[in-house]
């Protein structure tokens, strides 16, 4: 049942268990989700969404705090799911409003965090858990759950109050080889389905994918093969917060006497946490800096970089541009191992087609299998409702044909179809005595983070910034006789990125002074007044003659 029509929640009643997904409905990020119960809130992750080619300038995108803004003292505590940066990458800005939030989670997630605080000069509370361990944060009693994802030490939660038990996936498959040997716990979700799980909050990234998401030790053997088959250098693009990724090119790159650079500040960063925790284990003689990798003979070095998502500033993208220490040419092979994330094909195609044009021989997906989903597909999916059997179904994670067809999987294994939700961020849904009802739907928005800006940005200046990329700018000075609207000065009328020549404008100019001339006449003496009527009078004649909607600044000066 679709929310979209935006109304106040009804007040929460006592004994009710009140849930509302902050980010993560519709889109691959921003992931958040706010549970209150007696007046106290716990949230569920804490992300960030990066922005996509019709956001220029937007470096994240935050969910809106708004439903907790007001309540910070109420938050007892804010659990992590895992370490990605849609999961996680909103911390820092959360703990900004209030930085004694204590943040739950596992070893290497919270490792994660701090590493990222650290830069934020914030010093967290952290409590970290680990599988089958139960918590009482508030009057929400919290049980941790082992899930296979893409990066070690993922987990799920499970959610008991007097009103029902909820079960919060955080991402996950079910890998039954993966590389860690650390499975998603099927016989705790089992005990918890003959609890009865009254409230389920699924992944649902690859709920319209059929079948079982593929091994992800099936990747390591193809790796090896293009290292090995490799003539120079390689380049292999991924996460910076892909351990087991980076592990496969370790154990490759060693298995071909190469070594390994890591570029990339998070990459860097995160696999050096990664390692110190004994997550990552690196061969003997294999990782070295990339100041002497550069030094290494082509055919006796992996490069290890960001970029795989085609982010315009990360390293993959400017060894494309040619603006990278790294110069990608003839005979390099350049391994992208990763999925596409929706949005972000334009941005990797634009990369793939770059480094191409410099002679290097581009692996990815598309062409060769040197990357598996951490996300359930719809057959792990069946499995987890037939398990579960839940109450009722709030699918997240996913943009909507997701979250619809998690939703179908849902009924198909015997939910009822009006116990199935499918919303948009902001949803808001009470649960007691087993029953779900959705009681609201707040209007929530993106809160862009600009440079060192965040939340000043909005929809309309993203619309400016389009306006002047792909239209142009005009500019028109005149300084004019307010009683009699006769210029005096100009129109001088200047351009970027509309037309070179500004000769073109000499059709336009007379009927600039026509129009203000005419505007005094009727009665206009103020400067927006005329302003206006410059504005007018150039965007009709731009649009007439040029079809063009370029960004029109009128500059009106009274003498």
């Amino acid at each position: 049942m679709p929310a979209t029509d935006v109304y106040e929640p009804t007040p929460l009643q006592p004994g009710t268990l009140r849930v509302i997904p902050i980010g993560g409905l519709g889109e691959i990020g921003r992931n958040m989700t706010a549970y209150e119960y007696e007046g106290k809130i716990l949230i569920v992750d804490c992300g960030v969404l990066f922005p996509e080619e019709h956001q220029p300038g937007v470096d994240l995108i935050l969910p809106d705090f708004a439903p907790i803004r007001d309540r910070l003292d109420d938050i007892v505590a804010v659990v992590l799911t895992h370490g990605h940066e849609d999961h996680i990458g909103a911390v820092p800005y959360l703990l900004r409003l209030r930085d004694d939030i204590p943040l739950v989670g596992s070893n290497l997630t919270l490792a994660l965090v701090e590493a990222k605080l650290k830069e934020h000069r914030i010093k967290p509370y952290t409590h970290i858990v680990h599988e089958g361990q139960i918590e009482k944060l508030g009057p929400f009693e919290t049980e941790f759950v082992a899930v296979n994802h893409s990066i070690p030490d993922a987990l799920a939660v499970a959610i008991r109050t007097p009103a029902g038990l909820v079960l919060h996936t955080g991402d996950f498959k079910m890998d039954q080889l993966p590389l860690d040997e650390r499975i998603t716990d099927l016989r705790a979700f089992a005990r918890l389905g003959e609890e009865g799980v009254d409230l389920f909050l699924p992944d649902s990234t690859n709920a319209d994918v059929p079948g079982f998401t593929p091994l992800e030790r099936d990747i390591g053997p193809v790796l090896e093969n293009v290292i090995a088959k490799a003539k120079r250098r390689v380049i292999v693009a991924s996460f910076s917060s892909h351990v087991h990724r980076v592990q496969q090119v370790l154990d490759a790159a060693s298995r071909n006497g190469r070594q390994v650079a890591l570029i990339g500040r998070s990459m860097i960063r995160n696999m050096g946490i990664a390692a110190e925790l004994g997550y990552l284990r690196v061969p003997d003689d294999v990782l070295i800096d990339a100041k002497k990798a550069m030094k290494l003979p082509d055919e006796k070095v992996v490069f290890m970089s960001t970029g795989s998502q085609g982010e315009p500033m990360a390293v993959l993208a400017r060894m494309a541009n040619l603006d990278h220490q790294i110069e990608v040419g003839e005979g390099d092979t350049v391994i992208l191992a990763s999925s596409l994330i929706p949005g972000n094909e334009n941005a990797v195609y634009r990369v793939i087609n770059g480094l191409t044009k410099l002679g290097a021989k581009v692996v990815h997906k598309g062409n060769a299998k040197v990357h598996v989903s951490g996300h359930a597909a719809a057959g792990e999916l069946l499995y987890c409702y037939n398990i579960l059997q839940p109450r009722n179904v709030l699918p997240v994670h996913g943009e909507a044909r997701h979250l619809t067809a998690s939703a179908a999987l849902a009924v198909e294994t015997g939910v009822p179809e009006l116990n199935t939700f499918i919303g948009e961020n902001g949803i808001v849904l009470d649960l007691k005595d087993g029953l779900a009802n959705v009681v609201g739907q707040l209007d929530l928005g993106y809160v862009y983070v600009d440079g060192s800006t965040v939340g000043e940005i909005t929809d309309a200046d993203l619309k400016d910034r389009r306006i002047l990329a792909e239209e142009g700018f005009i500019s028109i000075f005149v300084a004019i006789d307010k009683q009699t609207g006769r210029v005096i000065v100009g129109p001088e009328i200047q351009s970027r990125g509309f037309a070179e020549d500004e000769a073109v404008f000499d059709d336009v100019k007379p009927k600039i002074v026509a129009a203000l001339s005419e505007a005094a006449q009727n009665g206009t003496r103020d400067q927006h007044g005329f302003a206006q009527v410059v504005r007018r009078t150039v965007g009709r004649w731009v649009n007439t003659q040029h079809r063009r909607r370029p960004m029109i600044v009128p500059v009106v000066i009274e003498a």
